[in-house]
């Protein structure tokens, strides 16, 4: 029960397609018919609904957050409950397991984990955006960095669930990662219909 119980609760919160859900409240429909096709902010962003995006951004950190927070306030293993969290928003049930890359979820876990790491990664992330204009660079480049700043730090198995989650984040990210060597990865702001969202 101490892995179950984690997994089935933070597995549940991370599938709420909070992306989906807040864009067909505003009226715009289905937000899987636009740009990446994917629920995360930065596919909400091409909406121009910069309000819709954060909120989607928020909202995705905040269920990776909730769940490792509830996990600790019960007992149970924070990680596994953080992990499956992660693992709920790229794996959705409710949308045939099509979900998205599951950044924001990842910093948020890794924030509620041990927040001086998940500043560190998110700080990564900013940096990492301000100077190239690359989301998916951005991301992948601040997931790399957490396992290794977790084990540095002494959190030998939150390392590896950032491990683990690294890993799939740089999976469903391949096709960005096929255009940034390519040359042909679309910068932040950009208008398409085309790019691969991170989130």
């Amino acid at each position: 029960m101490d892995y179950f119980l984690p997994l089935l609760l933070g597995y549940l919160l991370g599938s709420i397609p909070f992306g989906l859900a807040i864009t067909r409240a505003a009226g715009l429909g289905d937000i899987r018919a636009i740009g990446s096709g994917n629920i995360g902010a930065t596919n909400v962003l091409r909406t121009g609904r910069k309000d819709l995006a954060l909120a989607t951004l928020l909202l995705d950190g905040g269920k990776g957050a909730i769940a490792v927070i509830a996990a600790m306030l019960l007992g149970w293993r924070p990680e596994i409950a953080g992990a499956a969290a992660f693992f709920g928003h790229c794996f959705p049930v409710w949308l045939k397991f099509k979900g998205g890359k599951g950044v924001a979820t990842f910093l948020g876990t890794l924030l509620a984990l041990h927040f001086p790491s998940g500043v560190f990664a998110a700080a990564i992330w900013l940096g990492a955006a301000f100077v190239t204009r690359y989301s998916s660079l951005s991301a992948l480049l601040a997931a790399a960095a957490s396992p290794l700043v977790l084990f540095a730090m002494g959190k030998a198995t939150y390392a590896i669930a950032a491990l683990v989650m690294t890993l799939i984040i740089f999976i469903r990210h391949k096709t960005n990662i096929a255009r940034l060597i390519a040359g042909a990865e679309p910068r932040i702001g950009a208008k398409t219909d085309s790019a691969g969202a991170h989130a």
